[in-house]
């Protein structure tokens, strides 16, 4: 079959290539045009931020979406097909909510890569990672979605395998952002009523040297490169 190609858009033999084409999500006529016959979608280098229109790709097998600007809210239709999804270098940074949506629903999902996401952490990502971060992603990740083959750089090990399905639960990394709002946390206040500092402490333990130490249960695991006196582990763990 001859190849097709119209304003940068190539399609040849089931691939459908659209590299670089400044798009923010699928246009609707390539979608008419080439979604029942495309088993291979290339759109890497544009600007996607949703995957509108993805579920009309019925046969598709290949997802590559490298360098745009899917993130954390990036949803994937049901399509029993696909196996492989390249999404490097995009804008994820929690993986919960991916992972959770891909293993609903790709169940034929055997080969993903995330490198150069913040959710990916290696040195791609930040040089402030190491080799421990992304051991303990990829454990969590091969946790969650056991069928995996190959993720990111490498294919996935028996060995690896094992571990992840031991102890791949607890590695999930807890992201400490600066800029994240604060829920739950007292803010410092001023009152209004006596214009003095607020403290959540009780009056007669905030002054200096009357506090007192507390014990509780953290929610998470926090992990980081320089943190190993500051790991919990959650209640239901124990």
């Amino acid at each position: 079959m001859a190849a097709e190609q119209e304003d940068g858009v190539l399609f040849n033999d089931g691939r459908l290539t659209c590299i670089a084409q400044n798009w923010s999500s699928i246009p609707e006529d390539v979608i008419r045009q080439y979604g029942d016959r495309t088993k291979r979608l290339d759109m890497s280098f544009n600007v996607l931020r949703d995957l509108s229109g993805l579920e009309r790709f019925t046969n598709l097998e290949e997802l590559v979406v490298d360098n745009n600007e899917l993130g954390d809210d990036v949803k994937f239709p049901a399509l029993s097909s696909l196996h492989t999804i390249m999404m490097n270098k995009n804008a994820v940074r929690n993986i919960d909510g991916l992972l959770e949506t891909v293993g609903k629903q790709l169940p034929a999902l055997r080969f993903l890569s995330l490198l150069g996401n913040v959710a990916c952490p290696n040195e791609l990502s930040s040089s402030e990672k190491d080799e421990d971060d992304y051991r303990r992603y990829r454990l969590y990740v091969l946790y969650k979605l056991p069928n995996l083959r190959f993720l990111d750089s490498r294919s996935v090990s028996q060995k690896e395998r094992a571990e992840a399905l031991r102890s791949g639960q607890f590695m999930r990394v807890v992201r400490m952002d600066d800029d994240a709002p604060d829920q739950g946390r007292p803010r410092a206040r001023t009152s209004e009523a006596s214009g003095e500092d607020y403290t959540p402490l009780p009056q007669t333990l905030a002054n200096a040297g009357d506090h007192k130490g507390s014990f509780g249960v953290c929610r998470y695991v926090y992990y980081g490169r320089h943190s190993e006196g500051n790991r919990f582990i959650r209640n239901r763990d124990l």
